[in-house]
């Protein structure tokens, strides 16, 4: 793992993808946003002027595998966004499991008091930062 700078984390989703930012010493995550799926340029474009802004230095992409850990064609799709942002971005780019991490996110809105509007509307962001925090903790 690159030990210094900022790390972004993506929640990829059919509609919506969602953000989440480490500090600068990667010890804490924390949601950032949440953006409407408007295709992979957009996606791009997004991520160059997220990568400016915050200055990061990797950008961990949430890979989704079923229960048993087999590969489903969610998880083949999040592999493929993998591969093609490690091919255009000039920043480090690694996948990691986030199998849980919609349920945790959901467990942790619930827990604050949100509703079901809220929470939906915060979910992808939220899941993002709790496989962010789990990969930091490794």
């Amino acid at each position: 793992m690159n030990e210094e700078g900022r790390i972004l984390a993506l929640d990829y989703g059919e509609k919506n993808i969602g953000f989440a930012l480490s500090d600068p010493c990667r010890i804490f995550a924390k949601p950032l946003l949440v953006i409407a799926n408007e295709g992979f340029d957009k996606l791009v474009t997004k991520l160059k002027d997220m990568i400016a802004e915050h200055q990061i230095s990797l950008l961990i992409v949430g890979i989704p595998y079923a229960i048993d850990g087999s590969i489903t064609p969610k998880t083949a799709e999040c592999q493929q966004l993998l591969k093609n942002l490690k091919a255009i971005l000039d920043i480090s780019v690694e996948g990691f499991d986030e199998r849980y991490s919609t349920w945790e996110a959901n467990t942790e809105l619930k827990k604050m008091g949100y509703n079901w509007q809220q929470a939906k509307n915060q979910i992808d962001a939220m899941a993002a930062a709790m496989f962010l925090k789990e990969y930091l903790a490794n």
